[in-house]
């Protein structure tokens, strides 16, 4: 029995309250926090568990922190914008709760991320209190990262090759919306690609290079892009045999063709433009004007299918598997009241943070998922309402 606090109301935070709120054996209180606290009553009334609501400017550590003192929480679970993940874990160190957020840390005035910045600021300090940080436990990173583990754990004596493959064949109906906040979105895919391969990372220009994936169990074929995700930074770092690492996500030509006009127009910018009493970037902007992920659920039909292609050695022969889930976007919509995408984004930091709990992955210092047991998670998150499927592939395709 623990308390919970959740920051952020999006459509990953909506997702893991309603997860959370399913768990009381796990998470006896609950506390949903956010700068908008109208979205935060919004979720709760929904939820036939009381939830307690706050407004919190998750930029100011100091205004995390009074709220943590406030409700004393055992473990924050922040799935609140990249750029806020510094001033969260200072606040859980400052008070001596346990962390899980979803993504990298990434600063607001440069287009990049790593987990270097909570990294060097925080394992060591957070070990010294006996504390866990849980990073990038969402699906892509998160997920993904288990699935690595989980395959050298029990499939592979060494594993060489990893194709993390993500793939929403959903359609909402709209010329042009993302599917998780649009700001954070656009910076991530309009970023060079890297690559790991020969012993170092590879660049290559965004978007330029394609290929045509088949999704299983019949979801169809589509292209995918090479880009870079933070996942590889520390699966390469934590698997050292890994050889060649590369993350493929699926775009249609129109959302391509749309995000390269705006390029062009030079609306990707975060660069501030001064509009005479306030400046704003024209990727702040943008953000603003299209729709709100979190609005999609209702409209947006079909599946989503994100996994892991991995190859290597076991007992001196050459192995291929393909681990997998597919999660269809009405049922996240009638479980949650969100798309698949905020579903699969915003169940894993739930179960991540039930796994610190119950002690399962309670080691202090700050951690991606890869360096736990793999097997408590894998065991679990099906009943979460993530199921997986693996299955053997032709080594020599």
């Amino acid at each position: 029995m623990a308390r919970v606090l959740i920051i952020g109301a999006g459509g990953v935070g909506r997702v893991a309250t309603h997860k959370c709120a399913q768990y009381p054996e796990i998470f006896s209180e609950i506390m949903l926090a956010s700068r908008t606290v109208s979205k935060c009553e919004k979720i709760a009334s929904e939820i036939e568990r009381p939830i307690r609501t706050a407004q919190v400017d998750a930029d100011y550590p100091e205004q995390v922190q009074a709220l943590i003192k406030d409700f004393k929480p055992d473990i924050v679970i922040n799935v609140a914008l990249p750029y806020q993940n510094m001033a969260i874990m200072e606040a859980c160190l400052q008070e001596g709760v346990h962390y899980v957020d979803t993504a990298a840390y990434e600063p607001k005035d440069e287009k990049s991320f790593s987990y270097d910045w909570q990294l060097k600021a925080y394992k060591e300090p957070y070990r010294r209190q006996g504390l866990v940080g849980l990073l990038g436990c969402g699906f892509d990173p998160g997920v993904t990262n288990v699935y690595v583990a989980y395959a050298v754990k029990h499939y592979f004596d060494e594993i060489h090759e990893l194709e993390i493959v993500d793939v929403n064949a959903g359609d909402h109906g709209l010329p042009f919306a993302t599917n998780f906040n649009p700001e954070v979105n656009i910076r991530e895919i309009t970023l060079p690609a890297r690559h790991w391969e020969g012993g170092e990372f590879k660049v290559t220009p965004p978007l330029s290079e394609k290929r045509d994936f088949e999704c299983p169990e019949g979801l169809g074929t589509y292209p995918v892009y090479l880009m870079y995700h933070e996942e590889l930074e520390t699966l390469v770092r934590n698997f050292p045999t890994i050889k060649k690492a590369t993350f493929w996500m699926k775009f249609s030509d129109e959302y391509l063709q749309t995000l390269r006009t705006l390029q062009k127009i030079g609306m990707t910018s975060i660069e501030p433009v001064d509009l005479g009493p306030v400046k704003i970037s024209p990727l702040d902007f943008l953000r603003k004007i299209l729709p709100d992920p979190a609005e999609l659920g209702p409209r947006t039909k079909g599946k989503t299918c994100i996994g892991n292609i991995m190859t290597g050695v076991k007992d001196g022969k050459k192995r291929k598997i393909f681990i997998y889930n597919i999660c269809d976007h009405q049922e996240a919509y009638k479980e949650t009241g969100a798309q698949a995408v905020s579903y699969t984004a915003g169940v894993p930091p739930v179960l991540g943070a039930a796994l610190v709990l119950d002690g399962a992955w309670k080691k202090p210092g700050v951690y991606t998922p890869e360096e736990f047991d793999p097997d408590p998670f894998m065991e679990r998150i099906g009943e979460y309402g993530l199921p997986w499927k693996l299955v053997e592939l032709d080594p020599e395709a």
